[in-house]
């Protein structure tokens, strides 16, 4: 994973890229995403072992991602 910051997030929308991940719980607090194009999915942890035993869940909902869609991917429970 790639720490990219707000400025990169608007970067990769300019470029086209239609989704982003995101680890950063506060970013839809501190941000104005309202006219973002840009898909964000915030996943609930940054820590790759983890994220690799849920793989096909998180495949699941980038797939299903719109433009400009905000998606907090909770843990699952146990």
């Amino acid at each position: 994973m790639v720490e990219m910051g707000w400025r990169g997030i608007s970067a990769a929308e300019a470029e086209g890229f239609e989704l982003v991940i995101v680890a950063d719980k506060n970013l839809r607090h501190q941000q104005n995403l309202t006219k973002r194009r840009i898909a964000i999915l915030e996943l609930w942890t940054n820590h790759r072992p983890t994220l690799e035993q849920h793989f096909v869940r998180i495949r699941d909902r980038v797939q299903s991602a719109i433009s400009g869609q905000y998606i907090v991917l909770e843990q699952e429970s146990k």
